[in-house]
């Protein structure tokens, strides 16, 4: 079997409760294809890098995905039907990461230093 990154990236004008719907019914449908599920990651609601049918923002999600190649076309004609998902990538890699992405690690840094106040122009 091979490994997967899956991203996707959902409507902004659906709930984040109905994006964690959805990529519970994703992963039940992945399992159903004999695929084994790394980690699983729900990035939030972010700005695109550019508009996609009018829209700005987009609920971002990711699936570490170990299994058939034939799981992975299926679920990308899934995704094609799907009137919530707006875009998809899935790339091949040598080997799961099961460390927290990037994206995860900067939202848990708390370690941020404050901005210095700003001086008053005259």
């Amino acid at each position: 079997m091979s490994f997967y990154e899956h991203v996707l990236i959902a409507r902004p004008d659906i709930s984040p409760a109905q994006v964690e719907t959805l990529m519970e019914e994703l992963s039940e449908f992945l399992k159903k294809q004999k695929c084994t599920l790394g980690k699983t990651e729900y990035w939030g609601l972010r700005n695109l890098a550019y508009p996609i049918n009018k829209q700005r923002k987009g609920h971002y999600a990711l699936f570490n995905i170990d299994g058939p190649a034939e799981a992975v076309h299926e679920l990308e004609r899934a995704h094609r039907i799907s009137d919530d998902i707006m875009r998809y990538m899935t790339i091949r890699v040598d080997e799961l990461d099961e460390t927290p992405s990037p994206v995860m690690s900067r939202k848990d840094r708390g370690d941020r230093p404050d901005r210095a106040p700003r001086r008053d122009r005259d």
